[in-house]
């Protein structure tokens, strides 16, 4: 089931981005994921509109919409590879007309998701906090 984020819900969200930054993003050290708790805690998830996704009282995936953008989309390590990613971008695309993302390119595992359920590269830049390079990805509603 996905419903929207409670405050209680704070720990498992934050423990879930934790672990899968870590994985997937196996470029980056992992001392930078830990600094930036606290703004995940503090700033980026209370500011976003957030939903998790919740099967048999466990938490194991959620993602977080600011305005259009898709800012953050992780599922436990544990349970990747069910469809709990496509079933919360589904949710998403009935949430928003359109959508824009981020991800970095070294991250292919999430670019060819991105790409497998509609989203187009939409150019690269750098990231100025790890300077790793990003693909703007966008998808939009086509009625």
């Amino acid at each position: 089931m996905i419903r929207p984020f409670l405050e209680y819900d704070m720990d498992s969200v934050i423990n879930i981005w934790l672990e899968a930054s870590i994985i997937s993003h196996n470029f980056i050290e992992k001392e930078f994921w830990m600094s930036k708790i606290d703004d995940m805690k503090e700033k980026y998830i209370p500011n976003s509109e957030t939903y998790v996704y919740e099967r048999n009282n466990m938490i194991l995936g959620f993602f977080s919409l600011f305005e259009n953008r898709l800012a953050a989309i992780f599922v436990s390590p544990r349970f990747q590879n069910q469809g709990i990613g496509k079933e919360m971008i589904s949710q998403a695309k009935l949430l928003r007309k359109k959508l824009s993302l981020t991800v970095y390119k070294k991250n292919i595992k999430s670019v060819l998701f991105y790409e497998s359920i509609g989203f187009e590269r939409a150019g690269e830049s750098i990231d100025e906090i790890t300077n790793q390079m990003e693909i703007k990805m966008e998808w939009q509603c086509i009625d």
